[in-house]
């Protein structure tokens, strides 16, 4: 039983600590501090959250805090979409429209590396 409550503990405050650090990047992100919102976002990106996925496939597409690239913005859109995000093969989408088949064939070539190696090779 002891064990149990533990697990729950730590499951619960694990998805807490995730939610502020989603949120600390959000809040970082609307007042225009991208560097914070990159620094939140990432690592959250790297352990399977959607959302954090999707924001930097945003950050990419319009180089909020990065250098604007199609390619890496396709890549976390398509992770993001792979994960469930809703919208994010839209975007995915969009900026295939803005791309070549052989850099479309790259960019999902990275998503994939990315998610085989558990989010440790994608592409930067």
């Amino acid at each position: 039983m002891k064990k149990l409550l533990v697990c729950i503990l730590f499951v619960f405050l694990g998805t807490n600590v995730s939610a502020q650090d989603y949120n600390k990047g959000l809040e970082a992100a609307q007042a225009g501090d991208y560097t914070i919102a990159l620094k939140e976002w990432k690592p959250l990106a790297e352990q399977g959250h959607a959302n954090a996925q999707k924001n930097l496939g945003v950050m990419y597409e319009f180089g909020n805090g990065v250098l604007q690239d199609n390619l890496t913005a396709h890549m976390w859109y398509n992770i993001a979409s792979a994960n469930g995000h809703k919208k994010a093969g839209e975007y995915r989408d969009e900026r295939a429209d803005l791309m070549t088949p052989d850099t479309i064939e790259k960019a999902t070539a990275m998503a994939r590396e990315c998610m085989a190696s558990d989010y440790k090779k994608c592409g930067y």
